[in-house]
Formats: C-alpha cells, sequence, structure tokens
C-alpha cells in the first residue's frame, strides 16, 4: 500500500496546450486495461530527455537517443507497458523502429519525430500486431485531458498513477506545467525513475531545454531510491510546446527563468517522490539528509550509502531504532578520510548520536516513537564542510520481496 499517496484529482489536473494524449489495450501482457499510449505534440514543440546509465539499454532508449541527437522537431510518443523490448538484440531495435513508423504515418510525420518507450518485462520480444492496433486506437481517442488516463496506461506495479499539475505565473503571463510517471520498483539514481514526462506550454530555447532536463532530473528523479536498481528503460522527457502567450526563454539570465526551474523541479520532486511513496512493499517514506559534507557527491555518496542497506531498510520496516545500522552505513560509505568523531545524526529532532558515539541525552523510547511513523527524517552532519544534499528512499518489506518474486506470474 502505497504510503500517504492517493489518486489525482482531476480538478488538480490541467491540460498543456499544444499536447493530446490518447490511450488504448493492446493487451501486451494483461488483459482488459489500457497499455499503450500516444502522445501527439504540436508543430515546433522542444524535446529534451535523460536516460538510463545502465549499459543494457532497452531498445526505446537507444532509438530516443538517436532520434533526438538526429532532430530537434519531435511530434509524438508512444508508450507501451507490460514488455520493455529490453534484451531483445537487433529484433527489439527493429520492433522499436516499427512502432515509429506506424505513429509516423498515422500523425503524417517522419519516424525520426518520434520517440518511443516501453516499460515491463526484460528480454521477452513484444508483441507487434497487439501493440500496433493498439496504438491505431490510442490515436482515435486523443484529447487534451486525457493525463490521468495516460498516467495509469503507463503503471505496472505500481498501486497509484502519478500526475501533477500546476499553474505558474511569469511576470503578467500564466503558464501550465503537467507531468506523469510510473514506477515502484528497480528505482535508483542515474536515472532513477522508470518513466517520466512533464510538458509546459511556455517556449524554452532548444540551447537551453537540454540544461533545463538535466537540472530537473538531478534535483527530482537522481534523488531517489526504493531497491538501488537501475533500470534498462529509465527515461525522463521534458517537454516545451510554445503555445503560452509567454515570451520565449532562451538563456537563464532571462529574470524568468528561475521561476520556471523552481516550478519544473517541483513538478519532478513530486513526481519522484510519489514514486517513493509507491515503492513496491513500502510502508515508511524516509527523507535522509547529509549536512557539513565537503561537496556534494560526497553528501550523496553517504546518503545512499544509508539508503540502500538492506540492514537499515528493513530496520525501518521493523520500526526498530537498532540505530547502530545507520552509523555502520555512514561509515561504509567509502569515505577514506572521514572521521567518526565528528558524525552527528538525528532521526527527525531526536539527536541520537554526537561526535560519532551515543547522545547521552538520547532514550531508546525517543526512537521507537520516530521509527514508528509512516514519515520519517534521519539527518546526519559530517562534520567536514558545508555542503548538503537530499535523497528519499523507502523500507524494504516482506512485502518486496513478495511482488518481485511472483512479478512475472
Amino acid at each position: 500500500m502505497a504510503v500517504n499517496l492517493f489518486p489525482p484529482e482531476p480538478s488538480e489536473i490541467y491540460s498543456v496546450p499544444g499536447v493530446v494524449l490518447g490511450v488504448a489495450a493492446a493487451n501486451i501482457r494483461k488483459p482488459n486495461r489500457n497499455d499503450v499510449l500516444v502522445v501527439e505534440l504540436a508543430l515546433g514543440s522542444r524535446v529534451a530527455g535523460v536516460f538510463t546509465s545502465n549499459r543494457f539499454a532497452a531498445a526505446p532508449v537507444q532509438v530516443c537517443r538517436a532520434h533526438l541527437a538526429e532532430t530537434n522537431n519531435i511530434r509524438a510518443l508512444v508508450v507501451n507497458t507490460g514488455i520493455a523490448n529490453a534484451g531483445t538484440g537487433e529484433q527489439g531495435l527493429q520492433d522499436a523502429q516499427e512502432t515509429c513508423r506506424k505513429v509516423a504515418d498515422i500523425f503524417d510525420c517522419s519516424p525520426m519525430q518520434v520517440l518511443p518507450f516501453s516499460t515491463g518485462v526484460i528480454m521477452e520480444p513484444l508483441p507487434m500486431n497487439r501493440l500496433l492496433k493498439g496504438v491505431e486506437e490510442a490515436a482515435k481517442h486523443l484529447s487534451r485531458t486525457n493525463w490521468i488516463a495516460a498516467a495509469e496506461a503507463m503503471m505496472t506495479t505500481d498501486t497509484v498513477p502519478k500526475c501533477v499539475s500546476q499553474r505558474v505565473m511569469l511576470d503578467d503571463d500564466e503558464i501550465t506545467i503537467t507531468g506523469i510517471s510510473k514506477g515502484s520498483g528497480m528505482i535508483e539514481p542515474h536515472m532513477a525513475t522508470m518513466l517520466g514526462f512533464i510538458a509546459t506550454d511556455v517556449a524554452i530555447g532548444q540551447d537551453l531545454i537540454g540544461k533545463v532536463v538535466k537540472m530537473v532530473a538531478d534535483a527530482s528523479y537522481n534523488r531517489i531510491t526504493v531497491d538501488g536498481d537501475t533500470s534498462t528503460n529509465d527515461s525522463f522527457v521534458l517537454i516545451s510546446t510554445g503555445c503560452s502567450n509567454a515570451r520565449p526563454i532562451e538563456s537563464m539570465d532571462d529574470p524568468r527563468f528561475d521561476d520556471l526551474l523552481d516550478s519544473l523541479i517541483e513538478v519532478g520532486q513530486k513526481l519522484s517522490q510519489a514514486m517513493v511513496r509507491d515503492g513496491e512493499g513500502a510502508t515508511k517514506f524516509i527523507t535522509i539528509t547529509v549536512e557539513d559534507a565537503k561537496n556534494e557527491a560526497e553528501a550523496l555518496k553517504v546518503a545512499y550509502a544509508v539508503a540502500h542497506s538492506p540492514l537499515v531498510k528493513t530496520a525501518f520496516f521493523a520500526s526498530d531504532p537498532n540505530l547502530g545500522r545507520i552509523l555502520a552505513a555512514v561509515g561504509n560509505s567509502k569515505i577514506p578520510d572521514l572521521d567518526a568523531t565528528k558524525v552527528s545524526l538525528w532521526l527527525d529532532d531526536v539527536l541520537v548520536a554526537k561526535n560519532g558515539s551515543r547522545a547521552p541525552e538520547y532514550m531508546e523510547e525517543q526512537g521507537v516513537a520516530v521509527m514508528s511513523q509512516d514519515e520519517i527524517t534521519v539527518r546526519i552532519s559530517l562534520g567536514r564542510g558545508d555542503a548538503c544534499e537530499t535523497v528519499w528512499t523507502t523500507d524494504l518489506s516482506h512485502d518486496y520481496v513478495s511482488i518481485n518474486a511472483d512479478y512475472r506470474s
């Protein structure tokens, strides 16, 4: 069950001018559910993406990278769930390209202007006849208001569709930002989302949007982990349709840029945190902040050492204040010159360890009270600088094992 995560309210999700979406049931893996999504973008839209660092990058990831390298005029996206089209060799590439050709025929554009995405079981071939029929059907039902349906069509082990929207004033002009994501397992940074798409109607310069997508990812999708496994299909795409009345933003020197970036990051963080809250078998949502580090990279290294530790995660699941496990994970973070006598640890506002050992005022009952909550903040001071970073993670439960043991059943 998701941790304090609820389905999006339709009244709080806004359409983005220049984006229409359609879904259909192609029976790719499971019957009687929408599992294909087609998105058409207005002419002149600008698109940028960041993708998995996994060396077994799925065929659609390879095709997306190639298409984005060839053109800055993307007109459509196509997504299927159920089968990831990863570990499928040359046939997988041909299937991804054939899917692009099908979408291009429908929207009267070049296959190079189509980006394909897949998620699901690895090393199984796509059922192309069913997929292509699903693409045709989805294209018959394009609508500006299909955002929640689109989020649902991307789900695999997710229990809640993930869709976030907001309207923002840039000077006197209102713009819209809406995003969807899917993912609840195989969630780890670089990239840390299975699939994520954020669209806005403000025009972002072509030279700028590639920088913005990385900045948003680094502040959101690359700050979460459920299980430490980076998927073969992780993809995050930023879409700028340019269909608002706002003047284009062409550089970071534009006085409106910071407001735009902050809003995009806010949407990205809500979507990425939703994936953590919906992490497979999760019962706790855990914020880990490492401060007083020498640099950001060091802070993240320590944060992930804690977030990835099975001993720490199972202690959180048991609500067991066995907090020496956290200090052990910090010490195991491979920071070679870390001085343990300068490390301090808090659970929420409770000082647990000071200068590398148990704080004299700490009482076990305090730890039990915090660990019993479904949302917990761990704060670690390294006492060696002024850098600070935060990541979000979950506990590790019996259900995580069950869900993944039964995934292909």
